[in-house]
């Protein structure tokens, strides 16, 4: 099978490229081809005849997307992910009304659309609170925050699935090989709170930081947050792919980010 990635440099694009085995695999970085350009992308797509396109290209700073509308839409209307409107306090399933609650959103909202109208087959895969080794994201503040520090504040009144970059692309990997169609959530199993996250990975790397739940009106940020954005994962579970807790995950993750740290300093 081949496989073509887009957005390979990324947080999820390169475990994606870390993770795949077996295919032949091509990953794309903004270098190679700007998916804000059809000629680009056509232009790679003919070069390398993917049996499966993958893309995991994204803008991705929900806040200055808010500032940025004209960009969020040029880039996010290329890829799909979750978007809600966080009233719910059940997990979503696939089928839930969409209602973006930021530009983030609405930039997603109106890709998966766009993309369903063209390919009616293809797999649209959302996720939430994704974090991995490589890149920005919620766990890599927290630790470098609690390692000069002696207490935090973390909202606690915003409960979603944290996701592991490993984990989801192997999830992938999986959908891409089962012919997978139509919208899937893919998150690692259980959900929490930005606390109840942040308060693991403190506890897990044995640092002595007094973590603290605080709520999201103490931390006002340009984009809205939804306060419940927690994902079914009965879609998943239909083509046999069960993922790992997200507590699990994070152990995970801080042995990767560990041997990442040494290897740096080696």
């Amino acid at each position: 099978m081949r496989v073509t990635i887009f957005g390979a440099t990324g947080l999820l694009g390169q475990a994606l490229m870390d993770e795949w085995r077996d295919d032949e695999v091509t990953g794309l970085g903004s270098a190679d081809a700007d998916i804000r350009s059809p000629e680009q992308v056509s232009t790679v797509i003919a070069r390398h005849c993917p049996d499966w396109i993958v893309l995991a290209a994204a803008y991705t700073d929900v806040d200055g997307c808010e500032s940025h509308r004209d960009l969020a839409f040029a880039v996010n209307c290329d890829g799909a992910v979750n978007v809600f409107d966080g009233k719910h306090d059940q997990p979503y399933e696939v089928d839930a009304p969409l209602a973006p609650q930021s530009v983030y959103g609405e930039s997603k909202a109106a890709a998966e659309k766009q993309i369903r109208d063209i390919y009616p087959d293809c797999c649209i895969l959302r996720t939430s609170w994704v974090f991995g080794v490589g890149g920005k994201c919620f766990p890599d503040t927290i630790l470098k925050l609690a390692a000069t520090r002696k207490e935090l504040e973390i909202v606690n009144d915003q409960r979603g699935c944290p996701t592991y970059t490993v984990d989801l692309a192997r999830a992938i990997q999986q959908l891409c090989r089962k012919g997978a169609t139509g919208t899937v959530h893919a998150t690692n199993s259980g959900d929490c709170t930005w606390f109840d996250f942040g308060s693991e990975l403190v506890k897990a790397s044995g640092l002595d930081v007094q973590v603290r739940p605080t709520t999201s009106d103490r931390f006002v940020r340009p984009a809205k947050r939804p306060a419940y954005s927690v994902l079914s994962s009965s879609s998943l579970c239909q083509y046999g792919v069960v993922m790992p807790s997200w507590q699990e995950a994070t152990q995970r993750y801080l042995a990767e980010r560990e041997r990442a740290t040494r290897n740096q300093v080696g």
